[in-house]
């Protein structure tokens, strides 16, 4: 029973039955002076707490007190330490006093003295519009079947708190500007200032104050959506200043990524999260009455349009190809046709593909940008050329096996090598294999795919049949032929040529 409640029932006796002080102690088993002080008023007096003495510290907190009033003179690197407190009474006096106790005491006494103060942070209300904040968070997921550790990038408008989300395989400056952009289109607008800790995407330095000496590339984005940008403190001490993306981040971990989830691909891992970031619409913050959606809803009609013309994220790479046609990316091995091995290519480096362009500026080859570190990435078209001189090679070749892996190279396209082998020979037979892979470049998958499972119905492995099917498929429909008996209807007058005698008669 709580106090409280017991005062209740001891003046409610005493109003409605009469009991004496006495009589009421008996009946509720307390003592008098309880009766006394629940008749006195019906909201129970504090209990007193009696301080705790410190027999061993006692004598020495004068000298404490002492020590402390001198750092106030020199310099903070060398006041004393609650440890070294402790070490001096120790070895000087020969104090015999626990150094948790003395910790305790010396903080207490510098809060006393205002030598310390207290972190308080200041509750902020947002303008529509106004702000929002940006920051990286890591996570991991069983992508494709690893364990693999990704970086979520966050971009949460202050105002309604509604948030932004996407993952990449890093957290390199061509996803932290891809992350912008997509931020953005997902919001429909920009807001008027962001706020950032001092990520290297941004930040090449950080100089006196709020300065900074900043990347060129995150200029040109900021310039291009036209927003201002403010930068927090360097480390912990500046971690609150953008409280609201950091929770943010935890919050999305918690409700959405625990347990860890499987995804085949980074694709799949995106639009479950884009699933996610609509699905909180419905969430509410705090004791906000009004939802996330709500919230942006209004928000959104006070954010900056987005520009005419979209922004290139991507950087700029100098590649050589090696003796295998590859360039390697960030630890990483893409395949380009074979004929420009021991070249050097430009390459576009975005988020999350590889494009290589000759010096033409045309683009030769395109890859998703790979997840993990240390693959190879290997198309088989590229390397045709090379294996109508070597057809042995195709067997045992890397790009044959990833083709086959993704789906690229058929079951119909091994039965028409199979029989092309059994007919020709292996090496004439490969090489017919090759004639039809060389048709995917100019015809569509689909119709290459259906012409060889024709071809294959009447025995014919020529690669020139497989093309004629192929875009016979292709091919428009033709007319729909009309029925004789409605031939007539299509008659048209024979033509004369009575004007002209006219006017030959005419010039006579």
């Amino acid at each position: 029973m709580k106090r409280v409640e017991q005062f209740e029932r001891i003046r409610r006796d005493h109003k409605d039955q009469g009991l004496s002080i006495r009589e009421l102690a008996r009946k509720h088993k307390v003592h008098r002076r309880e009766v006394r002080a629940a008749l006195a008023s019906a909201v129970p007096p504090p209990r007193k707490t009696a301080e705790r003495e410190a027999p061993k510290l006692g004598p020495w907190k004068g000298q404490i007190r002492t020590w402390l009033e001198e750092d106030r003179t020199v310099p903070r690197k060398q006041r004393h330490t609650a440890r070294r407190i402790w070490r001096r009474l120790v070895d000087e006096h020969g104090a015999d006093v626990a150094e948790g106790t003395v910790r305790y005491y010396v903080a207490e006494l510098r809060r006393e003295m205002g030598n310390v103060i207290s972190q308080v942070t200041i509750p902020q209300t947002h303008e529509p519009g106004h702000e929002a904040e940006v920051d990286f968070g890591e996570f991991y997921v069983w992508l494709g079947g690893v364990w693999t550790k990704l970086f979520m990038f966050a971009m949460r408008l202050s105002a309604s708190g509604k948030a932004f989300h996407v993952a990449f395989a890093n957290q390199a400056q061509e996803a932290f500007l891809e992350g912008h952009v997509r931020g953005f289109e997902y919001f429909g607008g920009v807001p008027r200032r962001i706020r950032y800790d001092n990520l290297k995407a941004a930040v090449i330095s950080v100089l006196l104050g709020r300065e900074r000496l900043e990347n060129d590339s995150f200029i040109a984005l900021r310039s291009h959506y036209g927003f201002d940008s403010f930068y927090c403190t360097p480390g912990i001490a500046g971690a609150h200043e953008k409280g609201g993306v950091e929770g943010e981040i935890g919050r999305f971990r918690r409700n959405h990524l625990s347990p860890v989830p499987r995804f085949d691909t980074l694709t799949e891992l995106n639009a479950y999260i884009a699933r996610s970031d609509d699905a909180d619409d419905g969430h509410h913050i705090s004791s906000r009455k009004s939802t996330v959606g709500a919230d942006f809803a209004i928000e959104a009609k006070s954010l900056g349009a987005l520009p005419f013309d979209d922004f290139d994220t991507s950087r700029l790479l100098n590649c050589r190809v090696d003796s295998k046609a590859r360039i390697c990316v960030r630890l990483n091995h893409y395949s380009v046709p074979a004929r420009f091995a021991g070249k050097r290519l430009t390459v576009k480096l975005s988020a999350d593909g590889v494009m290589v362009l000759d010096a033409t500026n045309s683009v030769v080859a395109t890859h998703p940008r790979s997840v993990h570190r240390g693959e190879e990435i290997y198309v088989l078209d590229h390397y045709l050329e090379v294996l109508q001189r070597k057809p042995g090679a195709l067997a045992g070749s890397t790009a044959l096996e990833q083709a086959r892996r993704n789906g690229l190279f058929t079951a119909a396209h091994d039965e028409f090598w199979s029989e092309a082998r059994r007919k020709l020979g292996d090496g004439p037979g490969t090489r017919a294999l090759i004639e039809v892979l060389l048709l995917h470049r100019h015809l569509e998958a689909r119709a290459v795919v259906g012409a060889i499972t024709k071809a294959l119905e009447v025995g014919c492995i020529d690669s020139a049949v497989v093309a004629i099917e192929a875009r016979q498929m292709l091919a428009p429909k033709r007319d729909a032929v009309v029925p004789i008996e409605r031939a007539n209807d299509f008659d048209r007058p024979v033509p004369s040529i009575n004007s002209y005698d006219e006017l030959l008669e005419a010039t006579k």
